[in-house]
């Protein structure tokens, strides 16, 4: 009975162990089917990262080829760019020499341009001559009508401009002006004192003669300052009234030009003679609204011929340089003009001299030998 007794206690306590492991072996189970649920779970957010990772890497794949057509195309343009630019240096360069050739054509004609200018411009202003007709051409004075004309001839005097301290000495013969311009320097005295000068060529500007031919027309004047105080056509009739009356010096009129815009018109008469008187009072009067004064004048025609150039050295002038003022002025001439007269100095017969001191400036001017004319 003891030994029964005594057995209890351990039966009690098989029994609770196996009640415990049943428990801790059922929260294995559930811990196991929880770990197996994540696993599960994790397998599949697996395949889902690697299905995932695949196309990321596709798409890095796609664009990494996608970069470097990119990458191509981009030194395809970047060559072809290159070469454009390489061209469009080349061509500026081009441009840029083709410019610098043409600028300096371009300052070679100015030059030229300047330098013809100077040598061709007419300096001198031509001034008011009165004109008396030597001889009249007999056929035209058998006929009214033919205009009248006029040949003038225009020629400018040759000119040097002569400075301070320089003279201008003119021989009568040439070949003395040939024997003092072969010395390199001449010894003048002037008053115990030894003056030395240098013979020079000179170069005169250059000169130009052309003739103007004039054609007056005898049967047309010239009206201008018509006030615009009516239609042209009723002008037109108005002049053609006033001009037809002799009682105002007036004639016969052929017709009648009339410019609005201008006030300026042209009468024709039927008779020469009767525009010449007109023009010599240089004012008429017309009948328009109210009687008005207008300018007349004649009508002529103008043209340049035989247009012509001279430039040249004189062959029987010199000119004297670096003369200095020892003396005055006259004193000094008059040594300079006895020293170029005498045969032993190379010298000969003197036809003019002029000397000038230092600070003054005159122009010169030259005639035409009357031997080389009358050829």
């Amino acid at each position: 009975m003891a030994d029964m007794y005594n057995n209890r206690p351990g039966n009690d306590t098989v029994t609770g162990g196996l009640e415990e492991a049943k428990k801790e072996l059922e929260t294995w189970m559930i811990k196991a089917e929880k770990a197996d649920d994540v696993k599960s779970r994790l397998i599949v957010e697996k395949l889902e990262e690697d299905e995932a990772k695949e196309e990321a890497k596709k798409e890095m794949m796609a664009w990494v080829k996608k970069q470097d057509e990119c990458r191509r195309d981009f030194t395809q343009s970047l060559s072809s760019v290159q070469d454009e630019i390489g061209e469009l240096a080349k061509r500026k360069q081009d441009l840029l020499e083709k410019l610098r050739r043409c600028q300096a054509e371009l300052e070679a004609k100015r030059a030229e341009s300047t330098k013809l200018k100077q040598k061709f411009k007419i300096y001198a202003q031509i001034p008011d001559t009165e004109v008396r007709f030597s001889a009249q051409d007999k056929e035209e004075a058998d006929d009214d009508s033919q205009p009248i004309r006029g040949v003038f001839t225009i020629s400018q005097r040759p000119t040097v401009l002569l400075q301070g301290g320089q003279a201008l000495i003119t021989f009568e013969e040439e070949k003395v002006a040939s024997q003092i311009l072969k010395i390199a320097k001449c010894s003048v005295s002037c008053d115990n004192k030894s003056l030395d000068v240098k013979p020079k060529r000179l170069t005169m500007d250059p000169t130009v003669k052309f003739e103007v031919h004039l054609d007056v027309s005898r049967k047309q004047l010239k009206v201008s300052n018509v006030p615009p105080s009516m239609p042209e056509e009723r002008m037109r009739d108005r002049l053609e009234m006033s001009f037809s009356r002799p009682s105002r010096g007036g004639g016969e009129v052929e017709g009648v030009e009339y410019d609005k815009s201008t006030g300026t018109g042209r009468v024709t008469f039927l008779h020469p003679g009767v525009a010449e008187s007109l023009a010599l009072r240089g004012r008429y009067r017309v009948d328009l609204d109210s009687e008005v004064n207008v300018q007349v004048g004649p009508i002529y025609k103008h043209q340049l011929r035989k247009f012509q150039t001279f430039c040249g050295s004189p062959k029987r002038t010199i000119l004297l340089d670096n003369i200095e003022d020892i003396t005055d002025e006259e004193d000094l001439q008059d040594h300079l003009e006895i020293h170029f007269q005498k045969p032993s100095n190379c010298g000969g017969e003197i036809e003019s001299i002029k000397y000038l001191s230092g600070g003054k400036a005159v122009q010169a001017f030259f005639c035409e030998d009357l031997e080389e004319r009358d050829e």
